[in-house]
């Protein structure tokens, strides 16, 4: 038998994913993979059951319905401050990963190059690899996931055809700031680069941080192509609705790659959550608000128990510091957490280029009993989990 792909000879399988199975076999409470325990808003809900009931069984228009995109495009203006237009500048996409994918496969060919900031979410890597491409890792340093001017533009100096961006970040929950996203802007246009933004945390920003959309910045509209996706907006994770926003030109090429890659998106689920995309800013303050609460809760358990960890600015993912435990593989660690202490969390090794084994990444998008759970299971954590 011939060998197999080589592009894909380095893959494992999701360590995310990977880490909710050992969480279930151990019945921990799963902290890794990011998807809340929590209904979405009833409206949605109720606009599902009467969905089941009517005509949106069939496939929609390959690239969203309709109304779906009118109703993504109006709700997008209030936040962006841009208007978009929704036959010509969005696609909507089996989630997030799809619209990374498939705006990864419309801009760059084989051999182009790829900023990706480390850390970063798995996927960005093997949607490099899988494109073809090279990636180039520019380390965000932590504690406050900054980075370095110069290594980034000696980053772009290596010909490099577009950035990913994700922000707020997952899993730093770093929030990029005006000045930091202007910098890689002038960059961006500086050496002609596209940048694929990752957003899909855009709605849970803490005080007294602001999300700023690259692509509202100057000379960025024509260059960017905006992915996210309305999981984590609406606690829908298993819908599996995403979209790319971008310009007119790199839509057509969005929407041919998206036809072939997976036709379309769920027709119902893109019917039923148009409540969602109607709601006004109080829904959008109250997540916030909610998400805020959620992480004081849980930082504050943390520091009760004497864990060090990062402070979230966006998302709801925190790291941990687990030097003091003596273990030199922190997937082992989390494994051995799961059984031990019955937490599930991600090795953070998963999300960063650099020998980085002391850092493990937990999410709180969890009811707040569910939270308080946790902590209790982690009282003890310094008892069970020491070498």
């Amino acid at each position: 038998m011939k060998e197999l792909s080589v592009r894909t000879a380095d893959f494992t399988d999701s360590v995310i994913r990977r880490m909710t199975r050992i969480s279930n076999k151990y019945g921990a409470v799963n902290l890794s993979q990011g998807f809340p325990d929590f209904d979405p808003p009833k409206e949605i809900l109720r606009r599902l059951a009467e969905v089941s009931k009517e005509d949106f069984h069939q496939y929609s228009i390959t690239w969203g319905a309709q109304n779906f995109r009118e109703a993504l495009a109006a709700k997008q203006k209030i936040f962006m401050g841009i208007d978009i237009d929704p036959d010509k500048e969005i696609v909507v996409t089996c989630g997030s990963t799809e619209a990374m994918m498939a705006a990864m496969m419309s801009v760059v060919d084989p051999g182009d190059k790829v900023i990706v900031f480390s850390p970063f979410y798995e996927n960005y890597g093997a949607d490099t690899i899988l494109s073809g491409a090279e990636p180039i890792y520019v380390p965000l340093i932590p504690p406050n996931f900054s980075f370095d001017a110069d290594v980034l533009e000696n980053a772009f100096k290596q010909g490099a055809k577009a950035l990913i961006l994700c922000n707020p970040s997952n899993p730093s929950g770093k929030v990029f700031t005006r000045d930091e996203l202007l910098a890689i802007a002038d960059l961006a246009i500086k050496y002609d680069t596209y940048v694929i933004t990752d957003e899909v945390y855009e709605h849970i920003v803490y005080e007294p941080y602001e999300h700023v959309y690259i692509s509202t910045l100057p000379g960025m509209r024509e260059r960017t192509v905006c992915c996210s996706s309305l999981s984590k907006t609406y606690s829908i994770t298993g819908w599996r609705l995403g979209y790319t926003i971008a310009p007119p030109e790199i839509t057509d090429t969005i929407k041919k790659v998206h036809d072939f890659l997976t036709v379309g998106a769920a027709a119902p689920l893109q019917e039923a959550v148009i409540p969602g995309l109607r709601f006004g800013k109080d829904y959008y303050t109250g997540l916030k608000d909610t998400y805020t609460g959620k992480r004081d809760l849980f930082l504050k358990g943390l520091d009760d128990i004497g864990i060090r960890h990062t402070n979230p600015q966006g998302a709801y993912y925190v790291m941990l510091d687990i030097s003091e435990y003596g273990y030199d593989n922190d997937l082992e660690f989390c494994e051995k957490l799961c059984e031990k202490v019955g937490v599930g969390a991600v090795p953070g090794s998963s999300f960063f280029r650099e020998d980085i084994n002391h850092l493990i990444r937990l999410h709180y998008a969890k009811k707040d009993e569910t939270l308080l759970a946790a902590l209790d299971r982690l009282a003890d954590i310094k008892e069970k989990m020491k070498r």
